[in-house]
């Protein structure tokens, strides 16, 4: 399994995407990273490197300011563009990025290309729940104007993700809504709740946003406004909350003393909502497996993002499995 790291992309590159690079060679012998990227910068930090990692050099980056399609169409030999072009001539099985998220979803577009039959691609990242199976929820970046249809092929993606990739059977589909009742939303959402209950999937209607963490779906569906709001907005709460709770166990003494005494409990909490533990969004819909990291991704996080294209590719083809179920409707 060769998997490509853009090595020049996100908020802490190439530092964190080199360091998560050697933490998951060390840990998974039955992978090849390809670091793909200036050469002159990563080297030194590749210390002891283990004979799974791999330098391909670029010269250009794609910035965070960067216009999505003018950078991936002008910028060659950008390390993004490189990395996807790699995944689009097989010599690499999946690519991970930090940077710029349009200019990831327009390398998948433009350089790897959609899987048949799908019409646009979504950003499918896992997020947490108290029952610990999470919840795939998509689209949560890709497109923000989705369709009708483009929601219902969102649902078929997630459930053949679920189901090879986690080995679920049935996996529980719900839209995300304002409220449980099958009349209640916008537009859209009325137009696709008929569709998806004549989709070939489990689906088990509307819920809100309030109760996706309670785990009571598998996946998750929405279009990208409304779900790029809930994913920002779970990672502030997130923030805010275990902030709070520091600044509290730390007021004095007998805090102190109070937040030894928890911390364990505390910790394992911490760990389940931490986005850095659950790896990256998958751009489910293009020929190949591609996942966007966060941008202010560490090594931890560039680490969990490996696993997971580990995960997708363990599997077999994931890629010809949705393009199986897309094109038999």
């Amino acid at each position: 399994m060769r998997i490509a790291i853009d090595a020049m992309g996100g908020d802490h590159a190439p530092e964190s995407n080199v360091e998560g690079a050697l933490l998951a060679a060390r840990e998974w012998n039955d992978i090849d990273i390809i670091l793909v990227g200036d050469e002159t910068r990563i080297l030194p930090l590749l210390k002891d490197k283990p004979p799974n990692i791999h330098i391909h050099h670029t010269t250009e980056v794609i910035l965070a300011d960067d216009e999505p399609v003018k950078a991936v169409r002008r910028k060659k030999d950008a390390s993004m563009v490189v990395a996807g072009r790699l995944v689009k001539e097989r010599e690499a099985d999946a690519m991970i990025s930090s940077g710029n998220t349009g200019a990831l979803m327009a390398t998948g577009l433009l350089i790897i290309g959609r899987i048949e039959g799908v019409e646009r691609p979504a950003l499918a990242p896992m997020l947490p729940s108290s029952d610990g199976r999470g919840v795939l929820a998509l689209d949560l970046g890709a497109n923000m104007d989705a369709e009708p249809q483009h929601l219902v092929q969102y649902a078929i993606m997630g459930r053949v993700y679920r189901e090879l990739v986690h080995g679920m059977s049935n996996p529980r589909i719900a839209l995300l809504n304002v409220g449980t009742e099958e009349m209640k939303g916008n537009e859209l959402t009325k137009a696709v709740f008929p569709l998806l209950q004549q989709a070939p999937i489990h689906f088990i209607g509307n819920v809100e946003a309030r109760d996706v963490l309670e785990g009571n779906c598998d996946v998750l569906i929405c279009d990208a406004f409304v779900g790029n709001i809930l994913l920002k907005a779970f990672e502030g709460a997130s923030s805010t909350i275990f902030s709070a709770i520091k600044k509290e166990f730390t007021r004095n003494f007998l805090t102190k003393i109070a937040a030894a005494i928890v911390a364990p409990g505390l910790r394992k909490f911490k760990n389940k909502m931490d986005y850095r533990e659950h790896g990256g969004a998958l751009l489910l819909g293009v020929n190949g497996v591609c996942i966007k990291s966060h941008g202010s991704s560490d090594a931890t996080a560039i680490k969990s993002s490996v696993r997971q294209a580990r995960d997708a590719l363990r599997v077999g083809s994931l890629v010809g499995a949705i393009s199986a179920e897309i094109n038999r409707r």
